[in-house]
């Protein structure tokens, strides 16, 4: 026996057990941390997108100016011999001058037409000044507002001069004629690019600037002063949209290389590929390429635009690598300008690269403006050059042997760089630079599929990489892919779709111009589409027809309802989700979507997803529902039959547990109050008459009426800290006082009694506080009002409504507001109260004018009818005259304030500005109220909707915005938590580890029993009196709640480490605290005794604590003050949460649905107590007031769940405990004392210890088999298992030995031997065993 006690100390078996703690530890499930809960609900901040061109241009004319003047050289010019000669590939010395200018004049344009077909050419050769202004103007009359191409060549005239000009002829050409570049710029006018090919162009880029800036100076001058003589001119064009490529700088002279053609510049912009391949042959390194000559070059088979031969393959890899040089080297808005914006321009700009590689090599540097980087040493280049070698190395037997072209590698090596990119790179990097090159890809079927994989997983990485590959272009590409009818491409092109329109939801309207939300449409209706597939199609779908009107109609057409309805049930909960999300949207506003919706029954379809297990897709069918009773179309019988049914349905969620659901709740119902206006304020006068004369029995009576801060008697109250969720937190705010509800209702002019005075008015009448608009932050109703109406509304039968069907529809949705406006989580009951003051103050606005609002006022039954009809209230006796009808009608008379006050800058439906009175005020005494002025007759219709808008506007819950930031971000990366070498997950690891130390060394002190438990170990005094005190299980952090905040110590060091308030009404109290996640990230569950549960993150550290959750867990709780409040139990193996308390169930809550999921009947007339339960074996132990302790398992029906029911303590339980081990016992102690021990298999007790009498507070150590009993009579004892007493606790240490106060609350460490204790003289203490064991 000696030898296994040893074995179970040895250090082996010690580690086995270590590690086997920690694996338990990563299986925990964690409640409460999910998206939802860590983030604000709202949508991301929208990227500005500059990737739309805004002005996309078209070059519609072109001038081809010649000045060759054949056989005759400029004198300024000295040539070599041999000398370039070569125009347009065409030797002007081979055939007669005139002849050859012609030639050369009609190549020139067959050059350009490759580029550009459709524009209008005219040929100027050898012209006059006057032949060029001519064609320059008619030119730009015809373009308007296009752009317009001038090309000079001048080979055969004087170069360009230092004052701005360039030469042609004379008629007779025996004369060069100057051409001052400021005339051709006011002929040519803007937008204009220019091309010279000439020696010294870069004179002619410097005088353009010159001019244009001067009439920049010009157009100011005339601007400023209307009588300066330039004033009375025709303005100058503005040359700032005119781009110039030149051949050379100022002071360069073209090569006359004889290899070369005479106008290289030309040459490399008009036929890129073949000055290209010819100059390829002319460098050294072309000998390692055998058999290739210059007379082999102009053999090349194939067409420029046929990308499957030779020829046309080399020119679609130029371009893809001339577009790629300029998209890595230019800024992004130059690149669009010069690369995206016109296709002739572009052209142009990528083989102006190549000219200034293939000219620099000729010491001739080509300038362009706006200027470009120089690009000719980028390494693309290197590309080019193998892509030339291998197509010229297969030149010799394509063309002798008629061998076949095999393809060249380049793009798929380009993909696999992109790839390595992908797949090696880290978050923060430059761009890839082959984005360019895989847009090109997309082109060719060969590689489509791989290239649209590779894309999706780049805008994968994130918002900034779908604005990249917007910038780069991709656009109109995988628009027109959505034309093509490959099954395989469908994934991909889903995907790359879906995280465009997460970024860019101006998109919508390209997709149902093209006629692209089609593909979508046979996507979602796919059965074989796996479900993510269907879900980013559903996705795209709900952005196509979100607020887009043209868009609901094309999806309405294309079937969108019936598809969705289909997959409502599948089981892939995010397609669930926004399939909800897309019905709501497409009958959002739009009501042949909703009437197809009906004849469809979608509303009830969606029903069954109120229950769904995942929170987010509840939300997302109460959105749907909402916007399907949303629609402000004319009402029928029909139709409202169909919203009161909705409405009911929805009203059954009002105690869902997620506050999601709820806020989306209050939206939903909003929208039929909005629809149902009149009827909603007939409801609610009933309501504010009802509070009014009606006071209810409940502690809240007793308390202090203004004051909802937590009082103390102590002398210094520490200042609570702020909490982030509580922005208007409601109820620690003294310096505005809650009861200004309903003031100045006082109708009668002459100040006699008020006809209207609910309740608790407060007695200023002064102007300023008048009756609030419901977006001030004073409400008509206040909390405390909204509190008390909503617990009359519970108590009083409510019979004395008079004209309102006791349980209508809208009695009963206004009960659901009242409700949603006590919600313990302050989003959502800021919402309700929202919505409720929004019809208050309409209603009230509304009867004022009626002197009298007596129930006779009220006889006939408010219709169902759309607000703008209005409700008649027939008149009780004394009603002034009317000027029209005898019937006042309730939504159209209000007297409106004069026709100036009504400016567009007030929000609609605003009574007060700056605290003026009322509108009963503005109008003079002697006019009669109903006589609304022959001005204002048309006006009645108007003012509902007005606020209708502001109703509606105000009330979003930004959950699809939200929800859509999922496609956003990326998908395919593993999550932090997963990554093993990511912080988050040492974090874990850190806390895991200190988790087994606890456990480890606990264990050793505990095994070796506890002799004693007396040594205080800590002492303070607490803010408040504490009533429940809980200990973390790993940290030495204790957190001790009084009435409404809870105060956080650390035990060890001796500091408090945060105080806040909970946030609970005054008349209730905090009676439970659990730690959830206590063995990683803690959260803090605090019940309070109206059945209020809410959850904290971030207590006890530097930030501000915030609420994370919180819901009614228990309805009907009456808190009173001698009940046992809410009992909970937590089970972290399950995520289940147990509570009870002053009610007649058990109720179980899944957190990790967020829902109820059992009620298990008590079967006893009084409260439960104390809850303990087991997971392992189903079991729930639960002690009650009357005494008995009942065993429940919670695996069989309501009516037989109830195993075991033990009635041996004749008096209030105050605690049942269940052991956690296999044949644990449930340990029961009354008030009286006794302890007792049941075995759950035997009716009997097993045995039976007595304690002290008179028990306030007892617990148990769930490891080493203590319990402790804190007595009115001021003292602690504390029993070993054997009913031994090992201490008496009565004085503190040290406080001059002061005698404990009574006891509050005790608790012991779930681990450790240490017992806290509260008592009622504010002090808080800790008790452990012998310090050295410690």
């Amino acid at each position: 026996m000696k030898m296994d006690s040893d074995l179970l100390h040895s250090p082996a078996v010690g580690l086995a057990e270590e590690e086997e703690a920690d694996m338990n530890d990563w299986k925990l499930p964690l409640a409460f941390m999910k998206k939802r809960h860590s983030e604000k609900i709202e949508g991301s901040k929208a990227l500005a997108q500059s990737w739309r061109m805004k002005d996309r241009m078209k070059t519609v004319s072109v001038a081809l100016v010649l000045c060759l003047n054949v056989g005759v050289d400029p004198p300024d010019v000295v040539k070599t011999s041999p000398c370039a000669r070569l125009e347009c590939w065409i030797d002007p010395l081979s055939m007669s001058p005139q002849k050859a200018l012609e030639t050369i004049g009609a190549n020139l344009q067959k050059q350009y037409e490759n580029w550009q077909p459709r524009a209008r050419y005219k040929q100027s050769l050898d012209p006059t000044v006057d032949e060029v202004k001519k064609l320059c103007t008619s030119l730009r009359r015809n373009a308007k507002e296009e752009r317009v191409l001038f090309h000079y060549n001048g080979h055969g005239v004087p170069r360009p001069t230092v004052n701005g000009e360039i030469w042609v002829f004379n008629k007779n050409y025996t004369q060069y004629i100057p051409l001052s570049i400021y005339d051709l710029q006011t002929w040519m006018g803007s937008p204009s690019i220019f091309v010279y090919d000439c020696s010294n162009a870069g004179i002619i880029v410097k005088s353009f600037k010159q001019f244009a800036l001067q009439r920049e100076q010009e157009l100011e001058v005339a601007a400023i002063n209307p009588s300066h003589p330039l004033a009375q001119m025709p303005l100058p064009p503005s040359m700032k949209n005119c781009i110039q490529l030149a051949a050379c700088e100022a002071s360069e002279l073209l090569p006359m290389n004889p290899d070369l053609p005479a106008d290289l510049f030309t040459s490399c912009l008009t036929t890129p590929i073949k000055i290209a391949l010819r100059w390829f042959c002319m460098q050294k390194s072309a000998k390692l390429v055998p058999g290739v000559t210059l007379d082999l070059i102009e053999k090349i088979p194939g067409r420029l635009n046929d990308r499957r031969t030779p020829l046309g393959e080399l020119n679609w890899i130029f371009t893809a690598i001339t577009d790629t040089i300029a998209w890595n080297v230019l800024p992004r808005d130059l690149f669009q300008k010069l690369f995206r914006q016109d296709l002739l321009v572009a052209s142009l700009f990528r083989n102006f690269l190549l000219a200034e590689r293939i000219m620099r090599s000729y010491n001739c540097t080509p300038v362009s403006s706006p200027r470009l980087p120089p690009t000719y040493m980028h390494a693309m280049w290197q590309a080019w050059d193998l892509a030339v070698d291998i197509c010229l190395s297969q030149l010799p037997t394509i063309i002798e042997e008629g061998t076949a072209f095999r393809h060249s590698p380049f793009f798929a090596e380009q993909l696999t760089a992109f790839q390595v990119w992908l797949t090696m790179g880290v978050e923060n990097r430059n761009p890839p630079e082959q984005l360019p090159i895989v847009l090109q890809v997309l082109l060719s079927q060969v590689h489509r599929l791989r290239a649209l994989d590779l894309l999706g997983r780049f805008l994968d990485l994130g918002p900034w990489a779908v604005s990249l590959a917007l910038s780069v272009g991709i656009f109109p590409y995988v628009l027109k892919l959505l034309q093509s009818s490959a099954r395989e491409l469908r994934p991909l092109l889903v995907f790359i779709w879906a995280k465009i329109l997460a970024v860019d939801s101006s998109c919508q309207a390209d997709l149902v111009k093209d006629n692209g939300h089609k593909y979508f449409l046979s996507v979602l209706a796919d059965s074989y589409m796996p479900a993510e597939h269907r879900t980013m199609a559903v996705f795209i779908l709900a952005v196509i027809v979100n607020s887009y009107n043209t868009g609901q109609e094309a999806c309405l057409q294309g079937n969108l309802i019936a598809n969705c309805l289909e997959q409502l049930s599948d089981p892939h909960p995010l397609l669930r989700q926004w399939v909800a999300i897309c019905l709501g949207r497409i009958w959002q506003n739009f009501d042949p979507a909703r009437w197809c919706g009906v004849r469809d029954s979608a509303h009830e379809k969606l029903y069954t997803l109120l229950s769904d297990p995942i929170p987010e897709v509840r939300c997302a069918a109460v959105f749907a529902l909402g916007t399907f009773v949303g629609n402000s179309a004319e009402r029928t019988d029909h139709s409202t039959t169909i919203d009161h049914n909705v409405a009911m349905m929805l009203a059954q969620l009002i105690n869902d547990g997620s506050p999601v659901v709820r806020k989306e709740l209050v939206v939903a119902l909003s929208h039929l109050v909005v629809q149902y206006e009149s009827n909603f304020c007939t409801v609610a006068l009933q309501f504010i008459e009802e509070e009014k004369n009606y006071t209810v029995p409940s502690p809240a009576n007793t308390a202090e009426p203004g004051n909802l801060t937590p009082v103390r008697d102590s002398p210094a109250i520490p200042r609570l800290r702020s909490v982030n969720s509580y922005t208007n937190i409601r109820a620690a705010t003294t310096a505005r006082n809650l009861n200004k509800s309903l003031q100045n209702l006082n109708l009668n002019e002459e100040g006699g009694p008020a006809a209207f005075s609910p309740g608790n008015l407060s007695t200023s009448s002064s102007a300023s506080s008048t009756l609030g608009s419901p977006d001030n932050d004073e409400y008509i109703l206040s909390f405390e009002t909204i509190d008390k109406m909503r617990r009359v509304s519970s108590y009083s039968s409510l019979n004395s409504l008079i004209g309102v069907s006791f349980n209508s529809v809208y009695t009963q949705i206004w009960r659901v507001l009242l409700h949603l406006a006590a919600d313990p989580f302050p989003e959502v009951s800021d919402l309700a109260m929202k919505v409720l003051n929004s019809i208050a103050y309409k209603a009230t606005m509304n009867a004022r004018p009626q002197r009298i609002l007596d129930s006779g006022s009220l006889t006939q039954s408010a219709p169902a009818s759309p607000t703008s009809k209005g409700t008649h209230i027939h008149q009780a006796g004394g009603s002034p005259p009317m000027p029209s009808t005898s019937s006042s009608s309730l939504t159209n008379e209000v007297p409106k304030p004069p026709a100036r006050e009504q400016t567009s800058t007030r929000p609609p439906y605003t009574p007060t500005l700056g605290g003026q009175a009322p509108h009963s005020h503005q109008f003079p005494r002697t006019r009669k109220m109903f006589d609304k002025g022959p001005e204002q007759a048309g006006e009645d219709g108007d003012e509902p909707g007005g606020h209708r808008n502001y109703i509606s506007a105000a009330l979003q819950t930004g959950l699809c915005d939200w929800s859509a930031k999922y496609f956003a971000q990326p998908v395919m990366k593993i999550p932090e938590e997963h990554d093993l070498e990511s912080q988050v997950r040492m974090e874990r690891q850190w806390r895991f580890l200190r988790n087994t130390r606890v456990r480890r060394q606990s264990r050793g002190i505990t095994q070796r029993g506890v002799s004693r438990l007396d040594d205080q170990i800590f002492i303070n005094r607490n803010p408040g009196v504490p009533s429940v005190v809980k200990f973390h299980p790993f940290n030495t952090c204790i957190a001790v709640a009084d009435k409404d905040s809870i105060c956080f110590w650390d035990w060890e060091k001796g500091e408090r480490l945060d105080y806040f308030y909970n946030g609970n009404p005054r008349y209730t109290r905090i009676t439970a605290m659990e730690y959830l996640n206590g063995h990683d990230c803690s959260l803090l569950l605090t019940a309070t005794d109206d059945g209020a549960l809410r959850i904290w993150k971030n207590f006890a550290d530097q930030k501000n604590p915030e609420m994370v959750t919180a819901w009614q867990g228990l309805s009907d709780m009456l808190p009173t003050t001698r009940g046992a409040g809410m009992v909970v139990d937590w089970e972290q193996e399950t995520g289940l949460l147990m509570t009870s308390g002053d009610v007649r169930v058990i109720r179980i809550w899944d957190t990790d649905r967020e829902m109820k999921v059992q009620d298990i009947p008590t079967g006893a007339d009084s409260c439960v107590t104390s809850l303990s339960c087991d997971s392992q074996r189903s079991l729930i132990v639960a002690g009650l007031g009357d005494g008995s302790v009942r065993v429940f398992d919670r695996r069989m029906g309501p009516n037989e769940c109830r195993v075991m029911t033990y009635r041996e303590h004749g008096a209030w339980v105050v605690k049942a405990h269940l052991q956690k081990e296999t044949d644990g016992h449930i340990i029961s102690v009354s008030v009286n004392g006794d302890v007792r021990f049941f075995e759950p298999r035997t009716p009997d007790s097993i045995n039976v210890l007595q304690t002290v009498k008179g028990l306030t507070a007892l617990d148990i150590h769930p490891q080493a088999n203590l319990f402790a009993c804190g007595s009115m009579n001021q003292f602690i004892a504390v029993y070993n298992a054997n009913g031994d007493v090992i201490s008496n606790i009565k004085y503190y240490d040290g406080f001059m030995g002061q005698r404990i106060g009574a006891i509050s609350c005790l608790a012991f460490h779930p681990y450790w031997p240490h017992l806290a204790v509260g008592s009622n003289d504010y002090y808080m203490s800790i008790y452990s065993a012998e310090k050295r064991l410690r």
